[in-house]
Parts: structure tokens; sequence; C-alpha cells
């Protein structure tokens, strides 16, 4: 009965606390099952997306000013950028019955062709033949000229009158595979990645502000202990709102169960002066405790 009587306070409080965020039981309870001891607590997590920027110098670059008449860039170069981020509350039983981690993947790479690397075998290396860096270059280059004649003569039908329908297509596809694979040589690679890590943050009542991680447009997201990063902060205001009138039991009432109201606080997530993520999230670590009558018996 009594497990009976505190539900209906909860509905009266505004829903059940397992679909209210805002309001949850506090203390030591007596149910039918026994005493239930709660203390509501809030978690946060914090989803932080960088994208990484990276481009590879082509084995050929400092060719591509003579034989294709562009300039290629000469040195690696690799920037990391935060592109978003979110504040969501995080369930303590989910996070707690958090399934193990996915186990690792084994990527097989292919001598042709590869997102972080050139390709090992040159695919105009076809005899025994060692040439100079320059001498290979222009052989690359006579080659991605010769596939855009090869491409145009195909289009207009002055080569390959046989050659339509589904097997054009796939002749054309095949010339833009191969000449993106020697331009690469020249101009090197342009690989775009982008991944999000997850930050766990508790609250607490006497601190609003809170250092997720690290980050540095060199290195991507670093530990918050690094300090050569910038700061990637968790900023929390209280909104201080008062509880809903008719919620608090009188001090007269006799019947009441202890409850915990959470305060509507902003959550912000900020870096480099600039801010990435705002919402706003019931924190139970800046509301009141407050009585709330039990419905009487009738």
């Amino acid at each position: 009965m009594k497990l009976r009587l505190l539900a209906f306070a909860l509905l009266f409080a505004g829903a059940a606390s397992a679909q209210n965020p805002y309001i949850a039981l506090q203390g030591a309870t007596e149910t039918v099952e026994g005493i239930r001891i709660s203390q509501p607590r809030t978690i946060l997590a914090v989803d932080v997306t960088v994208e990484c920027d990276r481009t590879l110098t082509g084995p050929y670059a400092r060719y591509a000013q003579k034989f294709l008449g562009v300039r290629a860039s000469l040195a690696d170069k690799t920037t990391w950028s935060i592109t978003g981020a979110r504040i969501a509350l995080l369930d303590g039983a989910t996070y707690l019955d958090a399934g193990a981690p996915a186990p690792g993947t084994t990527r097989t790479q292919s001598y042709a062709a590869s997102d972080g690397e050139f390709a090992r075998l040159q695919p105009d290396k076809t005899d025994l033949t060692t040439l100079s860096l320059e001498d290979a270059a222009r052989v690359a280059a006579e080659r991605i000229f010769s596939l855009r004649r090869h491409r145009l003569e195909l289009i207009t039908g002055e080569a390959g009158e046989n050659v339509f329908g589904g097997g054009l297509a796939a002749a054309l596809a095949e010339i833009d595979r191969m000449e993106q694979s020697y331009l690469e040589l020249f101009l090197g690679k342009h690989v775009v990645s982008t991944s999000t890590h997850r930050y766990v943050v508790y609250p607490q009542a006497d601190k609003k502000q809170y250092i997720v991680c690290r980050f540095s447009p060199a290195a991507g997201l670093l530990p918050d202990s690094d300090l050569s990063g910038d700061i990637v902060l968790l900023q929390i205001e209280p909104s201080g709102a008062p509880v809903a009138a008719g919620l608090e039991a009188g001090p007269k009432e006799s019947n009441v169960v202890t409850c915990r109201v959470a305060d509507p606080s902003t959550c912000t997530v900020l870096s480099g002066g600039h801010e990435y993520a705002r919402a706003v999230l019931p924190v139970f670590e800046f509301g009141r405790t407050i009585n709330v009558s039990l419905p009487r018996r009738k």
C-alpha cells in the first residue's frame, strides 16, 4: 500500500520518477520489498566530434608544375578541428551496465590503393627498367594525357565504335580511376575523417565548470592533463527557478515523502572562444529537496 501511495505522490508531482527527470525520491523509503534508499544524482555525457584533415604529398610533387602546369603541396599536413558537440543525460544504470568494448578489427591493405598512403607498386611500372624520379614523373604525366585522349575519343565516338551502353560507362569509369591514381602521384592525397569521443561528467553542487578534455589543431583531442592543448570546457549555469506552486507540502502536512527536484540548468560546451553545444538539462546537484504530500487514504 505504501508503494502505491508513493506512486500517487510522484504522479501528483508531474510524472513517475522513471519518466520525469526533474523529480525523484530521496532518502530512505519503506516499500513492500523492504527499505529503499535513494540519492538522486545527475550524470552528463559530453560527445565531442572532431575532423581530421590530412594532406599527403605525392612522390612526384616537385614535378607537378613542370609536367602538368599545376602546383602541388610539397609537405605533408594534418589539421584537426572540432566540428560539433552534444550534451545529454546519461542514465546511471545504463552507464554501469554498458557492454564490453567492441573487439579490434583487422584491415587488409591493398598494394594498389590505400586511403592512408600511396600505392606501393606504381601504376606506371611495367618493366624492370629503373628510371630516375624525374623520368618516372615524365612517364606518369604522359600516361595522364594519353588517358585523357582515350576518354575524349570514347565520348566522341572516334574510337571504340562497338563500346556503348554499360560497356562505355565501365570503360570511362576505369579511365577515371587510372587517371586519379596517376594524379595522386603528383598532387598527393586529401583524406578527411571524423570521429566522436564521449566524456562522462559528474556534476558537483559547488562546481560549475569542468575541463572535459583538451584540444590541439595539430594533435586533436587530448587528455585533460595535457597542457599543450586548449581547454574544452563544460559550463553549467543553474537557473535557480523556484519549485512549481502547489508541489511542496505545507508546514502542517504530516503525511509527506521527501523528494529532490532538479534545477533546469543551462549546459554549454566551449573551446577557444567558440560555443559548440548548449542544452537545458535537469541537474539534481543544483536543485532543492522538498516534502511532497501523499494523497490521503479514503
